[in-house]
Parts: structure tokens; sequence; C-alpha cells
């Protein structure tokens, strides 16, 4: 039926953008189609634009609405957003399908994701133009230090800094990245006349690597501009993140298709907690939990009384740190935060109140907190939970564990959920924190590969890290009551920094324990 269905299209074909949002509807009777992954292209390859947008043209002809990826609609991927050599007059007859698609369906729901583009503090091409590699450092200073020295708070050092990354920065590597992050920006902007029209309904803006000042920062203020201008404020938020939205927008689609706005308590760590600006981020924490929040159909909740869901947030009390450090000696973990009571009050609020709680694990950049996972498992609350994310960046984890809890909130306890939680325990925890980190330093070095490099995606390196996956969830995961396989592990780019991994959960339920 019209209603059921829900049409997806990706920011990549990588699992969190292509496989997630079907993943935690898989069972709750939603109909939700993607193109074939043959489409999507892969990692610096650019998806077939004209296939795709036919795709779309005609699946939209009898959904109930569509979650659209405007980078794949436009530039073909994320990643082929930074390196192509598209025209204003391309992008514009790209974009031009989205008006033909709500003409021939007026009460399509067309929800849409369109990132401004990134702006590594790195030098390395692996996602970026092949200049990137040696400049990239100086073309994220440059924007750094000019966006300072124009607001008049740039030092005596950064003075010099800047002045030498312009003697040394050659005008065509920085005229060949600014022409194309002026042609992404005009995208951006003219994206907000289809919101402002009805032909988006809803649009988010997710800000992928952000910082406080710099490129992004800079076009950020012209979109933020053009928003206000067009009074399309409560339609278009702006906010860190990418990953996540393809989570977020399905799961204010399935609001919007049940008249429902659920409220949301969001309960931290530690008293500093809200306040930290998390790593790769541009503001407090809780302003980017607040948007994430509304972006996915909720409102925060004054208490936890009137909450439908509470948000456990596991943040460091002070700066935060990469999950390869843990467990950390600083003051910020050791001592800023309660990560103990955090785990008791969310026990509590499940045991004797009967409120859904969902865990967003913040704790570090790129991978869960293992002292966490030890409690939450000490406490059998690990399939309790109404979801759990923990990889990397805070907002990338804040978007996927949005949309889970919200989900339970709704859908109860089932067969999806429970996978779903599995994955997250084994990626976020066991890849992300733990098996990354040992293949990766030196193992993998020893047949012929790199982090950068594997031996494709099914290939000894993928081994290895099933390998060790199962050994993991085996020694953290697992009990009496309940077991996690790993059926299947994959790498998406032939690299180190994400995987592909399917789990299934499996409940004894005659067990006591």
């Amino acid at each position: 039926m019209a209603d059921e269905k829900l049409v997806y299209l990706p920011l990549d074909e990588r699992p969190c953008n292509y496989d997630f949002p079907q993943l935690l509807i898989r069972d709750a009777g939603i109909q939700m189609v993607r193109p074939a992954l043959d489409m999507m292209g892969r990692k610096k390859t650019p998806g077939d634009t004209k296939q795709l947008a036919d795709w779309l043209e005609v699946e939209c002809s009898n959904a109930y609405g569509a979650v659209v990826s405007l980078d794949t609609l436009l530039y073909g991927g994320i990643v082929p957003s930074r390196l192509h050599d598209l025209s204003e007059a391309e992008i514009l007859g790209r974009l031009e399908r989205l008006r033909t698609i709500k003409q021939n369906r007026p009460v399509l729901k067309l929800f849409a994701m369109h990132l401004i583009m990134r702006c590594p503090q790195y030098s390395s091409d692996d996602e970026e133009p092949g200049y990137y590699g040696q400049y990239g450092r100086d073309i994220f200073r440059k924007g750094y230090l000019s966006h300072k020295q124009e607001l008049g708070i740039i030092t005596e050092e950064e003075e010099q800094e800047l002045a030498d990354i312009l003697a040394n920065l050659p005008a065509e590597v920085e005229r060949d990245y600014l022409e194309r992050r002026a042609i992404n920006r005009m995208a951006n902007r003219k994206v907000l006349e289809y919101v402002e029209e009805g032909i988006i309904d809803f649009l988010v803006i997710p800000q992928d690597d952000s910082a406080p000042y710099g490129w992004t920062a800079l076009d950020q203020q012209q979109v933020r501009q053009d928003m206000m201008s067009r009074n399309v404020e409560l339609r278009a938020l702006m906010y860190p993140g990418a990953d996540e939205a393809g989570c977020t927008l399905t799961i204010r689609m399935i609001h919007e298709m049940n008249g429902e706005k659920p409220w949301i308590y969001p309960r931290f760590a530690g008293s500093g907690a809200p306040y930290i600006t998390p790593l790769y981020e541009d503001r407090p924490l809780f302003e980017s939990v607040t948007y994430h929040i509304l972006a996915a159909g909720g409102q925060i909740a004054g208490s936890a009384q009137e909450a439908d869901v509470i948000l456990l947030i596991n943040a460091p009390g002070a700066g935060m740190e990469e999950a390869n450090s843990q467990p950390s000696p600083n003051a910020s973990y050791q001592v800023l935060r309660n990560v103990v009571e955090l785990v008791e009050y969310g026990h509590q609020m499940m045991n004797r109140y009967g409120k859904p709680v969902a865990v967003a694990d913040v704790a570090y950049a790129n991978g869960g907190d293992l002292q966490l996972l030890k409690l939450l498992r000490q406490k059998g609350m690990l399939f309790q939970l109404a979801g759990y994310a923990g990889w990397n960046t805070s907002s990338n984890t804040l978007g996927t564990v949005i949309a889970q809890g919200l989900l339970y909130h709704r859908y109860g306890s089932r067969q999806a959920h429970l996978d779903f939680l599995a994955l997250r325990y084994t990626e976020d925890c066991g890849y992300c924190s733990v098996v990354r980190k040992e293949l990766s330093g030196g193992v993998i070095q020893q047949i012929g590969c790199d982090y950068f490099e594997a031996d494709g995606q099914r290939g000894r390196v993928a081994g290895m890290v099933q390998e060790k996956l199962e050994q993991f969830v085996q020694q953290y995961v697992n009990t009496d009551r309940v077991s996690v396989s790993v059926d299947e592990v994959y790498l998406p780019w032939n690299r180190m920094f994400e995987v592909g991994v399917s789990t299934v959960c499996t409940v004894n339920w005659l067990s006591n324990k």
C-alpha cells in the first residue's frame, strides 16, 4: 500500500548509510525500497545519477514518503561531492528532478538531506582530491585563520602561520578547492528555495567534520542567512552530522505518518558533559542533542516523568579523546563524570518506572566505551535497552540511537531491534574500540596490507576481523541468556576505518539469568 511505502536514496553505499535505516525498520510493517547497490557507485566513483533519478521518480509515484540524499542525487555520493567538476547548470538540472517528482505526486512527503562540504583538519587524499594529501592541513588552516582574522581575533602567532601558508599553498590548488566549494554552496542555498516552495517538506543540512571557524563555518553563515530570509527555519535544520541522517529522517517520516511527536529526556553522565564540544564538531554537546531530537521528530522533555524515552548520554566532563586512548586516566573521564550512577539511573528507570532507556555512548570519538559496556552487561541491561550507539562522531551516534530509541517506543522489542543492538555492541565496541586498533597496529602489515588498503572487501583481513569479533562478543557481550553470532564481515571501502558486519541475537527465554 502507498501509505506503507518509503523510498530511500542513501548518502552512499556503506552500511551506515545504505543498511542502517532498513535494518531498524525491518519488521515494523513498513516497506522501504532502496536502489540496487550497483547504482550507488563506490567511494570516489560516483553513482549513476541519471539512473538513480529515474529510479527515484518511478518509486515515488506510489509512495507515502521519500528520504532523499541530495549529495547522491546531485553528485553521486558523499565523496564524489568533494571531487566533481560539475557546472552550476548541471547541478540545477539534476535538482529540478525533485520538482517533477512532487508535481507527479503532490501528496508525497519529501524529506531531504544535503551536506555542507567538509574541510578536514588533516592532510589525506583518501576521501578528498589528490592534492589534499599534501596540502589538506594548509587548506583547512587557511580557512580557519582567515576567518579568525576577519573576526579580529587572530593572534600574532596565527598571523605568522597564515603568512607562511599564503607563501606555500599553490594558487591552482586553492582555486580548485574553493571553486568546488562555491558550486556546492550554491546548491545548498538553492535547495532552500525548494523548501520555501514546499517541494521539499523537511530538510536537514548536516555538517560532516565541522569546526567553529573556517570554510565550513563561513558557508554555514550564508546558508543560515538564507534560511532566515526565506522563513524556513522550522522546516530546515543545520547541525553537525552526516552518516546518521538516513536514520534520523526515516524515524521522522514514521512520526509524520502516525501524527506523533514523542518526548525525550536527556540525562548526562556529569554536570560538565552538556557543555563539552565533541571532537570534529563546532558546538556544545547539548546543542547537538537538541537538534538531533528535533530532526527526528521528537521534543526535549522537561523531566523524566513526562518522557516517552530516557536518553542516557555517556560523555566526558571536559575534553573528549579518541576511543583508542581508553581507558583514559584524565580527570575528564575519571573524576568529572559518573558512569556508574548513569547506569544505575537507567536501570531504575527501566525496572521501576517502565521507561524505555537508550544510551548515547559519546564518551570517546570513534568507538564505544568499554567500561560502560561492562557495567551494562553486569546489570543485565544490554538487550533490555531501547537503543545503543557509540560510533564515529558524537552526532553519528546521537542520530542513530535516537532513531532506534524512538522506534522502540513505538514498536517495542522486536527481533530487528535485538539484532541492531547486537550489531552496535559488535561494531562500535568490538571493532571500533578494540579490533581495529589491534589489527592495524602491525598484524595486517605482516601480510602486505595497511590501514588504508586491505586485501579486498572479503579477503584475509576481513577474515581476521571476523575471528576477532567472534572472540569479542563471546567475552564481552554474550551471557547465559543472550548470544550474538557474527555471520558476515567485509570492508566496504577496502580499508580499516569502517566495517560491514551482520549479526544475529538469540535469546534463551528459558534461562533465569
